[in-house]
């Protein structure tokens, strides 16, 4: 577990370092973020692959941290600031590398790295269609139900409609924000955003009061991505910044996923291209599941109905299928049309006519009033 010297160094880092910054995440490698900071505090001689403007920038931001008060202020909302080492912390974000984050402030009461062991993410567009909410909430209620953490960028469109669907069946679920945890960004996901920070988890690298930017929310993703077992795709264009969360998993080695919409949709589009390219069609929590969970975690295999011809032996069938839709035959015509000699066809139809599929005239046999060829051929 991190002192409190290193825990407020890293903090302090938070305010002053952009999430992902590799150099940042080298310099923390090799000196410690204790040493990161005198370095900054005392500035007369710049850390090693720095310009000069870059490290005047970053001295600039230094001035203004004050981690004391963002760790006092986060407590008092009940929150925290994980360090990489922690009991907490989620060893697997560790796979990315210098681009690890320097730290973490989480709202919530479950544990992080508990949560995160069973996680998938279910991202995409911000302005889906019906079709991509309907989806995005049945995905995150169905793995929720299922024991699995739904992990999403509380956004618009499909985030927010995952998240609801986990929260609606009590489930699990983290949203991992591009600006501080107490921040309400999008302002539209006031209400949600509460409801993550008291039943789920909120999680962020930036540090309290903290804004987003574009080149945040696309750094968040690398967080999305690594912290969960697989990254599923619902509705997104060609340039989509979900197809970016769905790249960064696939780098390191998650599993990839995506729901198919209309081809006619150019909301789908960029999920259609994912699809040819590496990922996995997913269609139900299920076969999410199968995918990323363990062995044996197999979805049910989907049949279409069975028709009462499908219990029918095989020799039955061909004189079934034989029969004239809409006239009378005798044995001897039946039998030829069936390829079958007389006599099995007479046994053939006798088991039919016990089954209810035919009646007999005479000396000729009919198909029942009723049985039409919905009944007499599989669908396949």
């Amino acid at each position: 577990m991190s002192g409190d010297a290193e825990r407020a160094a890293r903090a302090a880092l938070t305010r002053i370092a952009e999430p992902g910054d590799q150099m940042m995440g080298r310099w923390l490698e090799r000196y410690g973020p204790q040493e990161v900071m005198r370095a900054l505090s005392a500035g007369d001689h710049p850390l090693d692959g720095v310009t000069r403007q870059r490290w005047d920038g970053l001295r600039r931001r230094a001035r203004g941290a004050r981690p004391e008060a963002d760790l006092e202020g986060l407590a008092q909302l009940g929150g925290r600031f994980l360090c990489p080492g922690d009991h907490e912390w989620p060893g697997q974000l560790d796979d990315l590398g210098a681009a690890r984050p320097i730290g973490l402030w989480v709202r919530g009461a479950p544990s992080l790295r508990f949560w995160a062991l069973r996680s998938v993410a279910v991202v995409g567009a911000r302005a889906c269609t019906d079709y991509g909410l309907h989806v995005a909430a049945g995905l995150g209620a169905g793995l929720a139900d299922r024991g699995w953490t739904v992990v999403s960028g509380a956004a618009y469109g499909v985030d927010g409609a995952a998240h609801r669907g986990a929260l609606t069946v009590g489930g699990a679920t983290i949203g991992v924000l591009a600006c501080g945890v107490d921040v309400a960004y999008p302002a539209g996901h006031r209400e949600l955003i509460g409801r993550l920070a008291g039943q789920g988890l909120l999680i962020a690298e930036l540090p309290p009061r903290d804004h987003p930017t574009r080149s945040r929310f696309v750094l968040r993703n690398r967080v999305i991505a690594a912290l969960t077992r697989g990254t599923v795709v619902v509705e997104a264009e060609l340039r989509s910044g979900s197809l970016s969360t769905a790249r960064r998993a696939r780098e390191l080695g998650r599993m990839v996923m995506g729901v198919p919409g209309p081809v006619t949709s150019g909301m789908s589009a960029g999920v259609h291209q994912l699809l040819r390219m590496e990922g996995e069609l997913v269609t139900e929590p299920a076969e999410v599941v199968e995918l990323v969970g363990a062995v044996g975690e197999l979805a049910p295999e989907r049949r279409g109905p069975v028709l009462p011809r499908d219990v029918l032996p095989p020799d039955t069938v061909r004189v079934l299928e034989a029969m004239p839709a809409h006239c009378a035959v005798d044995v001897g015509r039946l039998a030829d049309t069936a390829g079958t000699p007389p006599e099995q066809a007479l046994v053939r139809l006798h088991e039919l006519r016990s089954l209810g599929f035919v009646e007999r005239r005479g000396e000729h046999w009919r198909l029942t009033p009723g049985v039409t060829a919905g009944h007499r051929h599989s669908i396949g």
